[in-house]
């Protein structure tokens, strides 16, 4: 398990104190009201905070999913996991980011991943969770295994996913 803050590159206004990023590659469970009350504790300038929570379906590709597994390279999913963070906050400006990614066995209906950002406004903190999913979808090296009546099969990467993210591709 990994959990730390790490300043962010841009604070959302000139003079603000540094951003907080949160970044958690986990087995365990989390709990969306603490997570929120955690990243809004005592700064007065958040005015939004975004969140999404991705859950373990039970019917993929037309089969019935009983369990997945997830796997990661520990370190490496963490950092890249940063680097999306990041190129969030430098586009939007959102001065904390939490993001929580379970791994291991999961069953239908678990929640695999959080997303929050907070910032002074609604734009640009659902702008910035947007783009951390979609860049978590293509970007992080995470590897799904399903189990159905059929067996164990890995996940593929989706064509909608790519899309997702190639939506936010940007000439600098």
């Amino acid at each position: 398990m990994s959990a730390d803050l790490v300043p962010g590159t841009r604070s959302p206004a000139a003079g603000s104190p540094s951003a907080a990023v949160r970044v958690c590659v986990q087995e365990a469970d989390f709990d969306l009201a603490a997570e929120v009350a955690a990243i809004r504790a005592g700064d007065a300038a958040i005015g939004a905070v975004a969140s999404f929570i991705g859950l373990c379906r039970d019917i993929n590709e037309g089969d019935r999913v009983t369990a997945m597994t997830l796997e990661h390279y520990p370190g490496m999913t963490e950092r890249a996991i940063r680097a999306i963070v990041e190129e969030a906050q430098q586009r939007w400006g959102v001065s904390r980011v939490t993001v929580i990614h379970r791994v291991g066995t999961l069953k239908p209906l678990d929640q695999i991943v959080l997303v929050i950002a907070a910032g002074g406004h609604r734009g640009e903190a659902f702008a910035a969770c947007e783009f951390i999913m979609d860049y978590l979808k293509t970007r992080a090296p995470f590897w799904k295994k399903e189990q159905t009546a059929r067996g164990a099969r890995w996940v593929d990467a989706r064509q909608g996913d790519d899309a997702a993210a190639a939506r936010w591709e940007r000439e600098d």
